[in-house]
């Protein structure tokens, strides 16, 4: 079984990708499971979501504390969530970022980036003034961890949304497969 925690900010579409996962996963033929979990429903406030893909049925239905991978769509959220608590040695972290995360202190992971921000602006997925990262995110982590085909997160979308949404969305994933960055750190 393979377990993700994303982290995000309210209106960032983090619940929408594990959906969209887990979409995918099923297309596949596989078991997938996505769990929201957040407080007050408000743009802007911290949000964290779940995501397990499994070959077998998945019996456990709790957060996730040691996750395979960790999705982090807003980069400023590392100054007050710890998003690498429980990451296992050797996991893999995504982060929307333009800028080196050379600095943190991730000697057993291995990062891969992408800026899904500048992504969501030039496809104009954008919502009252804030970018929408999900399926810009989700090409990248799909690269990152191979967690699901391509072609699968791109069935997904198009069974989720009506043409021309999906067309955008479609080009986002796309886009931030080929764009995200991978660098190993440490023993990843």
């Amino acid at each position: 079984m393979f377990e993700l925690r994303l982290h995000g900010r309210g209106g960032q579409g983090i619940v929408t990708a594990a959906e969209l996962l887990v979409k995918a996963a099923s297309i596949e033929g596989r078991w997938g499971q996505s769990i929201p979990m957040f407080g007050a429903e408000r743009r802007g406030a911290p949000v964290v979501a779940y995501a397990r893909v499994s070959d077998k049925p998945i019996r456990v239905h709790s957060q996730i504390y040691e996750p395979d991978a960790v999705a982090v769509f807003d980069p400023k959220i590392i100054e007050i969530v710890n998003v690498i608590s429980g990451l296992k040695n050797g996991g893999v972290i995504i982060l929307n970022t333009s800028k080196s995360m050379r600095k943190l202190k991730l000697d057993s992971y291995k990062v891969v980036t992408v800026d899904a921000t500048k992504i969501a602006v030039n496809l104009k997925l954008v919502i009252a003034g804030f970018p929408i990262v999900n399926t810009a995110m989700t090409g990248a982590i799909v690269k990152a961890t191979g967690l699901v085909k391509l072609e699968s997160v791109i069935t997904a979308i198009r069974n989720t949304w009506s043409r021309e949404i999906a067309d955008e969305n479609v080009k986002a994933v796309e886009t931030a497969y080929e764009e995200a960055i991978g660098i190993n750190y440490g023993n990843a």
